[in-house]
């Protein structure tokens, strides 16, 4: 897997033309789903309360983006490995990265009261879900945020390297950098549930990946099978999170809180959506053991199953 920022335009117009592709393909029936791109967002709706905020967020997210990465190969014929949005080199101006091309990017930002991308390949793409839990046809919308963006700033995310605990470390990833691609993207990407809608989304969490894969193998005996926090998180109170570490301070002009706050995301789960059930082992701690749940988007698999990426899932960056 390598960085959007070192592909050629034929590479970015391969992996462009494949997410299209997976656009036009029928869903498989999941909830609210009219195509194959959907049923990923459907799926990170139906799981999102226990895959933020606890021990399987990354472990989740590793196995979901490789799930779309198989998918652009099987239905698609894509070959190049699912790229990843190097965040840092764009920290503080995503206005301005080339990820954001329209011709050989993503699109930019959304414009008029909508905040519809006007430009690019995904700018006639018709979303069927979100904001959050609703069934809601609308477009893919931005709101670029450089403020929110500096979180993905070098010196957060080697605060999060540096740290020696998976107790540490994850939490570190999912508040810092996290936030800076989903806050600075804004709109439908800064929703924690519905957000893989747009297409970006990918991109963002393999950069996340690419971090945690880095992390381990900076010492694999340990890290490899570091594994705990909680099962399920609580939108209600942990949402946002912290936008950079406590012990870093802001860079000059960048206050611990964006101006305006936080956005207002609706996290209340609607009774025809089922609650989530962590499946594995009893208790409220995440193991080795315990099943990420796919929905049939791949098979599913046990965390220990995906924490190391030259195993099963056979990829590296």
């Amino acid at each position: 897997r390598k960085s959007w920022h070192s592909l050629t335009n034929a590479q970015k117009t391969a992996y462009l033309d494949a997410e299209l592709c997976l656009m036009s393909k029928p869903s498989n029936g999941l909830r609210g789903a009219r195509t194959l791109f959907d049923d990923f967002q459907s799926t990170h709706i139906s799981m999102a309360e226990i895959v933020h905020f606890a021990g399987q967020f990354l472990p989740y997210h590793r196995l979901f983006v490789w799930a779309h990465e198989q998918a652009l190969e099987r239905e698609c014929g894509y070959k190049g490995g699912q790229p990843y949005w190097d965040e840092t080199l764009d920290a503080g101006s995503f206005t301005t990265s080339a990820i954001l091309d329209p011709v050989f990017g993503f699109g930019g930002n959304g414009v008029g009261a909508s905040r519809c991308i006007a430009d690019g390949p995904f700018a006639n793409y018709t979303n069927s879900l979100g904001p959050s839990y609703a069934i809601n046809d609308h477009c893919i919308d931005r709101t670029i945020q450089d403020y929110v963006s500096w979180a993905a700033h070098a010196q957060y995310r080697n605060r999060c390297l540096a740290m020696t605990n998976w107790l540490d470390f994850w939490p570190c990833i999912e508040a810092s950098p996290h936030t800076a691609g989903h806050g600075g993207v804004g709109s439908q990407m800064s929703n924690p549930i519905s957000s893989p809608g747009d297409p970006l989304f990918f991109l963002h969490h393999a950069w996340l990946d690419q971090l945690w894969a880095q992390w381990q193998a900076a010492d694999p005996a340990t890290r490899l099978n570091a594994m705990g926090g909680k099962n399920k998180g609580d939108f209600a109170t942990e949402f946002p999170g912290p936008l950079i570490p406590g012990d870093i301070p802001p860079p000059p002009g960048f206050p611990l809180t964006p101006p305006g706050g936080p956005p207002v995301i609706n996290t209340t789960r609607p009774a025809e959506v089922p609650e989530p059930i962590m499946m594995g082992d009893p208790g409220n701690v995440t193991t080795l053991n315990h099943v990420l749940q796919m929905m049939g988007l791949t098979a599913d698999r046990t965390v220990g199953e995906v924490t190391n990426i030259r195993g099963s899932l056979c990829y590296r960056y």
